[in-house]
């Protein structure tokens, strides 16, 4: 689709629509067995199929975790000829958060951002100066660097810091804050008035609340409130909805 609306992450051109990664690794923030269903699903070789009708459609950036599953199969759809742009989100269960960043590099992502439970983590109990030298690594290493959260209050607080980042990663809903796996309206609210308030990009995410919300209605609305060329990124699971890529990139064209 010719039509698919274009935006800017510093200096990396990507789609407004970004397609997501949590469901190619099976992280369906809806239940243990969703998430089984999903990792049986999203074989290597139908997210490489996904892959391709997202970049024939005009989706040409993937956000996705920098784990050796996601390397690995990238490494070799680019070895097939894809050409998505990798947005990798740093992997929280690595040791080292620099090691990861370099890794991450080697594997060929064009940008890197610091994993939203992480950074929420960090704002919360520890001290937010240690994120600087992480995004000024990502940045020595010619990639993008963003910051991830779930709180509407920490991308501004990281803003205020001039931490360094060139986009940020907004969630509509506050996971950690709560405590768990509760999606409130008020949630949205804030986040759209936090991302209104910065002038880096923002990219706004779980704007369907992994699968609660209506798809017309909630791109409708993230389109509405988030500002004029910021991107959203949206996950897919096609097992039971083979359109669902093409319905997805038809609400993006049509509200975005």
């Amino acid at each position: 689709m010719s039509d698919m609306p274009m935006t800017t992450l510093g200096s990396l051109e990507v789609s407004r629509f970004i397609v997501g990664g949590n469901p190619f690794s099976g992280n369906s923030h809806r239940s243990a067995e969703l998430s089984a269903k999903m990792r049986r699903w999203w074989t290597v070789a139908r997210i490489k199929d996904c892959l391709r009708e997202c970049e024939s459609l005009g989706v040409n950036a993937l956000l996705a975790r920098g784990d050796n599953h996601i390397q690995r199969l990238l490494l070799e759809y680019r070895d097939e000829g894809g050409t998505i742009q990798w947005i990798a989100q740093t992997a929280p269960e690595r040791k080292s958060v620099e090691a990861n960043i370099r890794q991450i590099h080697g594997a060929g992502a064009e940008a890197c951002y610091l994993h939203g439970g992480m950074a929420d983590g960090i704002f919360r109990e520890g001290d937010p100066e240690v994120m600087r030298d992480w995004i000024a690594l990502i940045k020595d290493l010619g990639m993008v660097a963003g910051l991830a959260s779930h709180n509407r209050r920490f991308p501004l607080l990281a803003e205020e810091m001039d931490l360094g980042c060139d986009f940020y990663l907004c969630c509509f809903y506050d996971l950690y804050g709560r405590g768990g796996e509760y999606y409130e309206a008020e949630d949205r609210v804030a986040m759209c008035r936090t991302i209104r308030q910065l002038d880096r990009p923002c990219v706004a995410y779980k704007i369907l609340a992994a699968g609660r919300n209506e798809p017309e209605s909630a791109f409708k609305y993230a389109f509405s409130e988030i500002k004029p060329g910021d991107p959203v990124c949206v996950g897919v699971y096609t097992e039971h909805h083979s359109d669902q890529i093409r319905e997805d990139v038809a609400l993006t064209i049509r509200f975005g």
